[in-house]
């Protein structure tokens, strides 16, 4: 079969290996879909501390079951299934506690377990042991439920952040996790939504899909001034910075009404992950700062439900679709703004 192998930055490799076998206490499925994400970009740049090459990479992943290990219990051949792409051990502190989306033994697939920019792969015993695999609703396609990954990491984010009925919400940065905003936010029953992106190119793609209630390009106009004219002055209720971006933090924090909620959930490059936070704003306007890291697997369940219930619509995001010997290509596209969503169909 055909895998993309990541060797070292700047090195990811088209090759041929035997299919892998399902161990007693593992599924094998073949994939169908794995859709592309910046984290791929990342990796194919800089590597990743958490990978030790070798490595299949590809973390949103969407198939269907082509063996069952004899230990495992519930699924059958042919059962199409999206699988987490973070894995909490269920063990320890955090995780009996419920907080599993900073479990500190968090795995990941196609980072300490080999992904899905494959024609097969497995899905392995601590996926199943968290129940991380997920039954695709038959009006779903494999590719709209691929991206059921990212999803459940924004529902993560907007439940940290509180977004609810009534609210009034930014979203800084247009791309698929941008996009994915908007829609969740409004899902939650925001009153409005304003996105705004520094790219003219990319607000205007982004914008045309999911329909913000103002697009605001921070290339044209300070972007703190504009939200805060669309709001009477008075700020908005969330805050969202879904871009690698200082400056989008530092802005999200001068958007904020009072009580406002900002979540950082774009994390920052680590050579430069510092920035100037005017910490009276935080005091004398009560705001709320909180981070979002990944998704669990019950976000993952939501997640699906969501896009099944058309909820939150994802097909019309995914703007390229490429073969498994286009993976090169994929995630140079996602490099360029010039799609939303890539998936790779193996």
């Amino acid at each position: 079969m055909k895998v993309a192998r990541f060797y070292a930055p700047g090195d990811i490799r088209i090759e041929d290996t035997p299919e892998p076998v399902a161990g007693p206490d593992e599924l094998k499925i073949k994939v169908h879909n794995c859709s592309t994400c910046g984290t791929d970009l990342k990796i194919f740049r800089h590597g990743h501390h958490h990978i030790d090459p070798p490595r299949v990479i590809g973390h949103e992943i969407a198939g269907s079951i082509v063996d069952v290990g004899s230990d495992v219990d519930g699924w059958t051949a042919g059962d199409r299934v999206q699988v987490i792409a973070a894995i909490p051990c269920g063990d320890c502190p955090d995780c009996r506690r419920g907080r599993l989306t900073i479990c500190p033994n968090q795995k990941s697939m196609g980072y300490h377990y080999d992904g899905a920019f494959a024609e097969y792969m497995i899905v392995p015993r601590a996926v199943l042991k968290v129940d991380g695999v997920n039954r695709i609703a038959d009006s779903l396609s494999y590719a709209e439920a691929s991206v059921a990954e990212p999803l459940a990491c924004v529902l993560n984010g907007q439940e940290l952040a509180r977004v609810g009925a009534g609210d009034v919400v930014v979203v800084i940065g247009a791309g698929p996790i941008g996009c994915l905003h908007v829609r969740l936010a409004r899902a939650r029953g925001a009153e409005a939504v304003y996105l705004v992106e520094l790219s003219r190119g990319r607000l205007a793609m982004a914008a045309a899909l999911v329909k913000p209630d103002a697009a605001i390009c921070s290339a044209d106009v300070d972007p703190v001034d504009e939200v805060l004219r669309l709001t009477d002055g008075r700020g908005v209720d969330v805050v969202i910075t879904a871009a690698a971006a200082g400056k989008a933090q530092e802005d999200g924090l001068r958007m904020a009404a009072r009580r406002g909620r900002i979540s950082f959930f774009g994390g920052l490059p680590k050579d430069n992950p510092v920035i100037a936070c005017d910490a009276n704003l935080v005091h004398y306007r009560e705001l709320t700062i909180v981070g979002a890291n990944g998704s669990s697997p019950a976000h993952n369940k939501q997640a699906l439900a969501l896009v099944a219930a058309g909820a939150v619509p994802v097909d019309d995001l995914i703007t390229h679709r490429m073969p498994l010997a286009g993976v090169l290509d994929a995630i140079h596209t996602v490099s360029t703004g010039e799609a939303i969503k890539v998936t790779i169909e193996p």
